[in-house]
Protein backbone atom coordinates (compact mmCIF):
# COMPACT_ATOMS: atom_id res chain seq x y z
CA UNK A 1 0.00 0.00 0.00
CA UNK A 2 1.32 3.27 -1.02
CA UNK A 3 1.82 6.15 1.43
CA UNK A 4 -1.11 9.44 0.58
CA UNK A 5 0.46 12.35 -0.59
CA UNK A 6 -0.83 16.63 0.24
CA UNK A 7 -1.98 18.25 -2.32
CA UNK A 8 -1.21 21.84 -1.23
CA UNK A 9 -2.36 22.28 1.89
CA UNK A 10 -4.75 20.64 1.57
CA UNK A 11 -5.96 16.88 2.71
CA UNK A 12 -4.15 13.81 1.95
CA UNK A 13 -5.64 11.69 -0.78
CA UNK A 14 -4.55 7.98 -1.43
CA UNK A 15 -2.26 8.25 -4.31
CA UNK A 16 -4.62 5.97 -7.21
CA UNK A 17 -7.29 8.47 -8.43
CA UNK A 18 -10.03 8.25 -10.37
CA UNK A 19 -10.54 10.29 -14.18
CA UNK A 20 -13.38 10.61 -15.75
CA UNK A 21 -13.08 11.00 -19.13
CA UNK A 22 -14.11 7.81 -20.14
CA UNK A 23 -17.34 8.45 -18.58
CA UNK A 24 -18.59 10.29 -20.97
CA UNK A 25 -19.73 9.90 -25.12
CA UNK A 26 -17.25 8.71 -28.05
CA UNK A 27 -14.87 11.56 -28.58
CA UNK A 28 -15.15 12.40 -25.05
CA UNK A 29 -18.85 14.16 -26.56
CA UNK A 30 -22.20 13.63 -24.86
CA UNK A 31 -23.52 11.82 -22.05
CA UNK A 32 -22.47 8.11 -21.83
CA UNK A 33 -24.75 4.54 -23.42
CA UNK A 34 -25.54 4.16 -19.86
CA UNK A 35 -25.33 6.98 -16.71
CA UNK A 36 -26.43 4.31 -14.70
CA UNK A 37 -23.46 2.08 -14.80
CA UNK A 38 -21.42 5.36 -14.90
CA UNK A 39 -22.90 6.49 -11.68
CA UNK A 40 -21.97 3.03 -9.85
CA UNK A 41 -18.02 2.87 -11.52
CA UNK A 42 -17.93 6.26 -9.72
CA UNK A 43 -19.27 4.90 -6.36
CA UNK A 44 -17.57 1.73 -6.29
CA UNK A 45 -14.71 3.53 -6.97
CA UNK A 46 -15.30 5.69 -3.78
CA UNK A 47 -16.13 2.37 -1.46
CA UNK A 48 -12.55 0.87 -2.98
CA UNK A 49 -10.71 3.71 -1.30
CA UNK A 50 -10.35 5.86 -3.95
CA UNK A 51 -10.23 9.27 -2.75
CA UNK A 52 -9.16 11.79 -5.06
CA UNK A 53 -11.34 12.51 -8.43
CA UNK A 54 -10.47 13.89 -11.43
CA UNK A 55 -12.50 15.80 -14.49
CA UNK A 56 -13.16 18.61 -16.48
CA UNK A 57 -15.80 21.04 -17.75
CA UNK A 58 -14.77 20.32 -21.38
CA UNK A 59 -15.64 16.46 -20.60
CA UNK A 60 -18.59 16.32 -22.22
CA UNK A 61 -18.68 18.82 -21.93
CA UNK A 62 -20.54 19.39 -18.80
CA UNK A 63 -21.16 15.51 -18.72
CA UNK A 64 -18.70 14.22 -16.31
CA UNK A 65 -18.68 17.07 -13.47
CA UNK A 66 -22.72 16.47 -13.65
CA UNK A 67 -22.01 12.79 -12.38
CA UNK A 68 -19.49 13.31 -9.92
CA UNK A 69 -22.18 15.38 -8.29
CA UNK A 70 -24.64 12.83 -8.68
CA UNK A 71 -22.58 9.93 -7.51
CA UNK A 72 -20.77 11.32 -4.83
CA UNK A 73 -21.89 14.56 -3.68
CA UNK A 74 -21.66 15.97 -1.18
CA UNK A 75 -18.15 14.26 -1.57
CA UNK A 76 -17.90 13.98 2.22
CA UNK A 77 -13.87 12.77 2.06
CA UNK A 78 -13.04 12.95 -1.40
CA UNK A 79 -10.51 15.44 -3.15
CA UNK A 80 -12.49 16.34 -6.07
CA UNK A 81 -10.43 18.11 -9.40
CA UNK A 82 -11.02 19.84 -12.09
CA UNK A 83 -10.01 21.51 -15.12
CA UNK A 84 -11.18 24.64 -17.42
CA UNK A 85 -8.93 26.20 -19.99
CA UNK A 86 -10.15 23.92 -23.13
CA UNK A 87 -13.32 25.05 -25.30
CA UNK A 88 -15.05 21.79 -26.82
CA UNK A 89 -16.58 21.93 -31.00
CA UNK A 90 -17.28 18.92 -31.13
CA UNK A 91 -16.37 15.33 -30.67
CA UNK A 92 -12.54 14.64 -30.09
CA UNK A 93 -12.32 18.69 -31.09
CA UNK A 94 -10.10 20.44 -27.87
CA UNK A 95 -9.15 24.52 -28.03
CA UNK A 96 -7.38 26.52 -25.70
CA UNK A 97 -8.98 29.51 -24.45
CA UNK A 98 -7.07 31.25 -21.53
CA UNK A 99 -8.98 34.21 -21.65
CA UNK A 100 -8.86 35.31 -17.81
CA UNK A 101 -13.06 36.30 -17.83
CA UNK A 102 -13.40 32.99 -19.43
CA UNK A 103 -11.67 30.94 -16.94
CA UNK A 104 -13.16 33.08 -14.04
CA UNK A 105 -16.65 32.12 -16.19
CA UNK A 106 -15.88 28.24 -16.15
CA UNK A 107 -14.67 28.01 -12.61
CA UNK A 108 -18.05 30.08 -11.42
CA UNK A 109 -19.99 27.19 -13.70
CA UNK A 110 -18.07 24.25 -11.84
CA UNK A 111 -19.05 25.33 -8.63
CA UNK A 112 -22.64 25.27 -9.76
CA UNK A 113 -22.25 21.87 -11.19
CA UNK A 114 -20.75 19.83 -8.80
CA UNK A 115 -22.54 21.77 -6.12
CA UNK A 116 -19.41 23.26 -3.86
CA UNK A 117 -18.66 26.81 -2.38
CA UNK A 118 -14.94 26.12 -2.85
CA UNK A 119 -13.01 23.70 -5.94
CA UNK A 120 -10.86 21.38 -3.91
CA UNK A 121 -7.96 21.76 -6.97
CA UNK A 122 -8.63 24.03 -10.11
CA UNK A 123 -6.08 23.47 -12.84
CA UNK A 124 -5.73 25.09 -15.86
CA UNK A 125 -6.86 22.55 -18.62
CA UNK A 126 -3.90 23.92 -20.99
CA UNK A 127 -2.19 27.19 -21.62
CA UNK A 128 -3.07 29.63 -24.35
CA UNK A 129 -0.74 30.38 -26.87
CA UNK A 130 -2.88 33.36 -27.15
CA UNK A 131 -3.38 34.92 -23.91
CA UNK A 132 -0.12 36.25 -22.03
CA UNK A 133 0.72 33.01 -19.54
CA UNK A 134 0.31 35.26 -16.56
CA UNK A 135 -2.72 36.91 -17.19
CA UNK A 136 -4.18 33.12 -17.03
CA UNK A 137 -2.34 32.89 -13.85
CA UNK A 138 -3.02 35.62 -12.36
CA UNK A 139 -6.72 34.44 -12.70
CA UNK A 140 -5.90 31.36 -10.53
CA UNK A 141 -4.38 33.15 -8.25
CA UNK A 142 -7.25 35.31 -7.82
CA UNK A 143 -9.96 32.65 -7.54
CA UNK A 144 -7.53 30.69 -4.97
CA UNK A 145 -7.63 34.46 -3.09
CA UNK A 146 -11.24 34.88 -2.86
CA UNK A 147 -11.63 31.36 -1.33
CA UNK A 148 -13.41 29.85 -4.83
CA UNK A 149 -10.83 27.46 -5.30
CA UNK A 150 -8.54 25.76 -2.49
CA UNK A 151 -5.53 24.87 -4.79
CA UNK A 152 -4.19 25.05 -8.10
CA UNK A 153 -2.48 22.98 -10.78
CA UNK A 154 -1.31 23.32 -14.57
CA UNK A 155 -1.57 20.67 -17.32
CA UNK A 156 0.41 19.85 -20.32
CA UNK A 157 3.44 22.07 -18.87
CA UNK A 158 7.09 22.33 -19.07
CA UNK A 159 9.42 23.43 -16.35
CA UNK A 160 9.88 26.66 -17.75
CA UNK A 161 6.33 27.31 -17.33
CA UNK A 162 5.28 25.59 -13.98
CA UNK A 163 8.51 28.26 -12.87
CA UNK A 164 7.34 31.36 -14.49
CA UNK A 165 3.23 30.50 -12.65
CA UNK A 166 5.24 29.85 -9.40
CA UNK A 167 6.06 33.68 -9.37
CA UNK A 168 2.23 34.11 -9.53
CA UNK A 169 0.76 31.66 -7.67
CA UNK A 170 1.19 28.59 -5.71
CA UNK A 171 1.22 25.26 -8.06
CA UNK A 172 -0.03 21.99 -6.29
CA UNK A 173 -0.23 20.00 -8.95
CA UNK A 174 1.17 18.99 -12.51
CA UNK A 175 -0.85 16.92 -15.28
CA UNK A 176 1.47 15.86 -18.05
CA UNK A 177 0.31 12.93 -19.88
CA UNK A 178 2.86 10.02 -19.01
CA UNK A 179 3.32 6.39 -18.64
CA UNK A 180 5.33 3.46 -19.42
CA UNK A 181 5.94 3.93 -23.20
CA UNK A 182 5.57 7.90 -23.27
CA UNK A 183 8.18 9.19 -20.90
CA UNK A 184 8.67 12.58 -22.46
CA UNK A 185 7.93 14.56 -19.20
CA UNK A 186 11.29 12.68 -17.26
CA UNK A 187 12.15 16.34 -16.72
CA UNK A 188 9.22 17.62 -15.20
CA UNK A 189 8.53 14.86 -13.17
CA UNK A 190 11.58 14.58 -11.58
CA UNK A 191 10.91 18.74 -10.57
CA UNK A 192 7.64 17.89 -9.08
CA UNK A 193 9.00 15.31 -6.89
CA UNK A 194 11.81 17.44 -5.97
CA UNK A 195 9.34 20.51 -5.34
CA UNK A 196 6.61 18.38 -3.76
CA UNK A 197 4.30 19.39 -6.21
CA UNK A 198 1.69 16.61 -7.23
CA UNK A 199 2.16 14.48 -10.88
CA UNK A 200 -1.11 13.20 -12.12
CA UNK A 201 0.12 10.99 -15.11
CA UNK A 202 -3.13 11.01 -18.18
CA UNK A 203 -3.36 7.98 -20.01
CA UNK A 204 -1.47 6.07 -16.96
CA UNK A 205 -2.03 2.78 -18.48
CA UNK A 206 -1.07 2.89 -22.19
CA UNK A 207 1.90 -0.27 -22.44
CA UNK A 208 1.53 -0.48 -25.89
CA UNK A 209 4.11 -3.80 -27.17
CA UNK A 210 5.30 -3.63 -23.87
CA UNK A 211 2.10 -5.91 -23.35
CA UNK A 212 2.42 -8.01 -25.85
CA UNK A 213 3.00 -11.73 -25.04
CA UNK A 214 6.85 -12.06 -24.38
CA UNK A 215 7.29 -8.43 -23.52
CA UNK A 216 8.08 -7.21 -19.82
CA UNK A 217 4.68 -5.59 -18.84
CA UNK A 218 2.78 -9.09 -20.21
CA UNK A 219 5.95 -11.36 -18.27
CA UNK A 220 5.56 -9.47 -15.35
CA UNK A 221 2.29 -9.78 -14.95
CA UNK A 222 2.28 -13.42 -15.58
CA UNK A 223 4.89 -13.72 -12.92
CA UNK A 224 2.96 -11.48 -10.28
CA UNK A 225 -0.36 -13.41 -11.16
CA UNK A 226 -1.95 -9.65 -12.16
CA UNK A 227 -2.96 -7.68 -15.19
CA UNK A 228 -0.86 -5.63 -17.46
CA UNK A 229 -2.76 -2.65 -16.53
CA UNK A 230 -2.34 -3.64 -12.71
CA UNK A 231 1.63 -3.44 -13.77
CA UNK A 232 1.26 -0.32 -15.37
CA UNK A 233 -0.05 1.50 -12.30
CA UNK A 234 1.83 -0.49 -9.87
CA UNK A 235 4.90 1.00 -11.99
CA UNK A 236 4.12 4.48 -11.64
CA UNK A 237 3.25 4.43 -8.51
CA UNK A 238 7.34 3.01 -7.54
CA UNK A 239 7.99 6.16 -10.04
CA UNK A 240 7.70 8.58 -7.51
CA UNK A 241 6.46 9.80 -4.49
CA UNK A 242 4.15 12.51 -5.90
CA UNK A 243 3.23 10.40 -8.66
CA UNK A 244 -0.69 10.24 -8.57
CA UNK A 245 -2.01 8.13 -11.67
CA UNK A 246 -5.72 8.70 -12.46
CA UNK A 247 -7.02 5.82 -14.47
CA UNK A 248 -10.18 5.93 -15.73
CA UNK A 249 -12.98 3.89 -17.10
CA UNK A 250 -16.65 3.15 -17.77
CA UNK A 251 -16.65 -0.81 -16.64
CA UNK A 252 -17.77 -1.90 -12.85
CA UNK A 253 -14.61 -5.06 -13.54
CA UNK A 254 -12.00 -2.56 -14.30
CA UNK A 255 -12.38 -0.09 -11.47
CA UNK A 256 -12.00 -3.15 -9.48
CA UNK A 257 -9.00 -4.13 -11.36
CA UNK A 258 -7.35 -1.21 -11.19
CA UNK A 259 -7.75 -0.68 -7.54
CA UNK A 260 -5.72 -3.50 -6.67
CA UNK A 261 -2.85 -2.35 -8.77
CA UNK A 262 -2.55 0.10 -5.13
CA UNK A 263 -1.85 -3.25 -3.30
CA UNK A 264 0.97 -4.28 -6.04
CA UNK A 265 4.30 -4.62 -5.09
CA UNK A 266 6.82 -4.73 -8.12
CA UNK A 267 10.30 -6.16 -7.15
CA UNK A 268 13.41 -4.98 -7.89
CA UNK A 269 13.61 -7.65 -11.33
CA UNK A 270 10.33 -6.23 -12.59
CA UNK A 271 11.44 -2.79 -11.90
CA UNK A 272 14.52 -2.78 -13.76
CA UNK A 273 12.88 -4.45 -16.66
CA UNK A 274 10.02 -2.03 -16.20
CA UNK A 275 12.62 0.97 -16.55
CA UNK A 276 14.54 -0.30 -19.30
CA UNK A 277 11.68 -1.16 -21.57
CA UNK A 278 10.44 2.46 -23.28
Amino acid sequence: MTSPFRIGDGPAVNRLGFGTMQLTGPGVWGPPADPETAVAVLRRAAELGTDLFDTADSYGPEVAEDLLRRALHPYSGLTVATKAGLLRTGPGEWHPCGRPEYLRQQCELSLRRLGVERIDLFQLHRIDPAVPADEQFGVLAALKAEGRVAEVGLSEVGIEQIEQARRVVDVATVQNRYNLVDRASDAVLRYCTEQGIGFLPWFPIASGRLAEPGGPVAETAERLRATPAQVALAWLLRRSSVMLPIPGTSTLAHVEENARAADLELDREAVEKLDAAA
